[in-house]
């Protein structure tokens, strides 16, 4: 018998894992009271906290974290599949069959004739795959609970799969001067606060929009700058020489930019 291939032994290890939750995972569900206990509904939200915890070993590059935080969320994946094999519906090897027919008919350029140029040409192919498989509208693969920033963005990227975009990216921050300057005005005209609201949303908008142009991602931008003030503003109370409220401005301030030099 000759040696399996570097590319066979690769696929052993992940089979074999693979095959090791999922064992694991049937144990659980049938001796476990917790594991039992557990239902779509009851998963959702920790999965939604697991997610956001990969996200967070993302930015955070930590690739241990990452390595943990990929096999919780292969675990949650297991576990839906388990409930709803138990109803009857589908089991894990029905959904990632799905999942793979779905890839090899919306890559024809790997899996057929198509031909593309570049990764727009990708995006585009993959939309009007989209709406050839009956979806009745380009947005409607959205999720609607989707952080708003998240939302924004796929919202625009969507459309400008079937030409609805600007085509120069100095366009696009005139539209967002001009959606500060109508915010300004709603202000000092002293509109209610719902005008205001919208005319702050349709700001956010346009600067997702300018975002997306440079090629950064609005969401990744807010939460890097979120983590950098965390930090100054926590070497404050490190170093603030008595009760930040009673400290004045300046004395925090000055703080501040020390944190800023280190």
């Amino acid at each position: 018998m000759s040696p399996m291939s570097d590319q066979e032994q690769r696929m052993r290890r992940r089979l074999e894992a693979f095959a090791r939750l999922s064992t694991i995972m049937d144990e659980l569900r049938e001796q476990c009271p917790w594991d039992r206990k557990q239902t779509f509904e009851s998963l959702r939200s920790l999965t939604i906290e697991e997610t956001y915890e990969l996200a967070d070993a993302i930015l955070s590059g930590d690739r241990q974290a990452l390595k943990e935080e990929i096999g919780d969320l292969t675990m949650h994946m297991l576990f839906y599949a388990r409930i709803a094999e138990e109803e009857g519906a589908f089991d894990i090897a029905d959904a990632l069959q799905a999942v793979c027919d779905k890839l090899v008919k919306r890559h024809p350029h790997i899996y057929g004739d198509a031909e593309v140029n570049d990764e727009a040409d990708v995006k585009k192919n993959w939309e009007q795959l989209k709406l050839a498989e009956g979806k009745k509208s380009v947005l409607s693969g959205v999720p609607r609970s989707l952080p708003a920033l998240v939302k924004a963005w796929r919202l625009q990227e969507k459309t400008a799969q079937v030409g609805f975009e600007w085509e120069q990216v100095e366009d696009v921050w005139k539209k967002v001067e001009e959606e500060l300057g109508e915010l300004r005005e709603a202000v000092q005209a002293g509109q209610d606060k719902a005008r205001i609201e919208e005319e702050l949303g349709d700001v956010f908008f346009a600067l997702v929009n300018y975002a997306r142009f440079l090629g950064i991602d609005p969401e990744t931008a807010l939460e890097k700058v979120n983590r950098k003030f965390k930090e100054r503003f926590e070497y404050i109370e490190r170093h603030a020489p008595r009760p930040l409220a009673d400290m004045s401005l300046e004395e925090m301030d000055a703080l501040w930019n020390e944190a800023k030099k280190g």
